[in-house]
């Protein structure tokens, strides 16, 4: 399975900013890595109109149920009908701002695989768990709560994020993140036997100058990149690391 770079565009994004999708695609026609980009619900169907060849259109959330009184909320089937081959599930900002517990995470990715969609599912530390030595203990909990046991190689896609490098321009050294996506690794091995094809994406401050880096370290199959994600040549320089890696 090839490599993904995934761009989380979170609240940001009007008509006027779907050029960049349109530089994007003329740039990268065949990239060796597959390409997504995750824009606010209401650019999902236009820019999934836009997208051709190896980019992809994902949303940032759904709901964990297939419809009813939920105003405000989407569906995973209205995603697909809008587009979207792709959702972020439990991102720490979710977490974090709408308390999202992993229940609720896994039971929205148990929606999101019903209704033919690739879960993106998130997990990271916040800077005091990791102060005080928890990270391991953290995300094996996350994990195991978050991705719901029908979960393959093909439909899923486990992202680690630390909560204390998310848009603060820190990351966590080399040694840590090998230490992190090995963990990941090892654990989804034991839940479902073979977890070599499961993709696992670093995230948290990826930007041009050290995604070469960070995608030459062991278990890192791509990236969940935020505000590089905004902007054709950021992504693209990072696209073109991770085809390069």
């Amino acid at each position: 399975m090839r490599k993904l770079a995934a761009g989380n565009w979170k609240m940001n994004g009007v008509e006027a900013d779907l050029a960049e999708v349109d530089a994007l695609v003329s740039a990268h026609r065949t990239p060796r890595c597959e390409m997504l980009l995750c824009p606010p619900a209401t650019l999902i169907s236009r820019m999934a109109a836009r997208a051709t060849g190896d980019l992809f259109i994902g949303a940032q959330d759904c709901h964990a149920q297939a419809s009813g009184a939920h105003t405000g909320d989407i569906s995973a089937a209205m995603l697909v009908d809008a587009g979207a081959t792709h959702v972020i599930l439990g991102h720490s900002e979710r977490r974090a701002d709408h308390g999202e517990t992993d229940a609720e995470v896994r039971a929205k990715a148990e929606a999101a695989l019903a209704a033919g969609l690739v879960a993106i599912v998130c997990v990271g530390e916040t800077e005091a768990q990791r102060d005080a030595g928890q990270t391991l203990e953290v995300i094996g909990g996350q994990l195991a709560g978050s991705v719901p046991e029908a979960a393959t190689a093909r439909t899923t896609v486990i992202a680690y994020e630390p909560v204390w490098a998310i848009g603060t321009g820190r990351t966590p050294t080399l040694e840590e993140i090998a230490e992190v996506h090995a963990f990941l690794r090892a654990g989804l091995a034991k839940r479902f036997g073979d977890a070599e094809g499961f993709r696992l994406l670093y995230g948290g401050s990826v930007k041009p100058s050290n995604a070469g880096e960070i995608f030459a370290v062991a278990n890192v199959d791509g990236a969940l990149v935020g505000g590089a994600s905004l902007k054709a040549a950021d992504f693209g320089a990072i696209v073109e690391a991770l085809s390069a890696a």
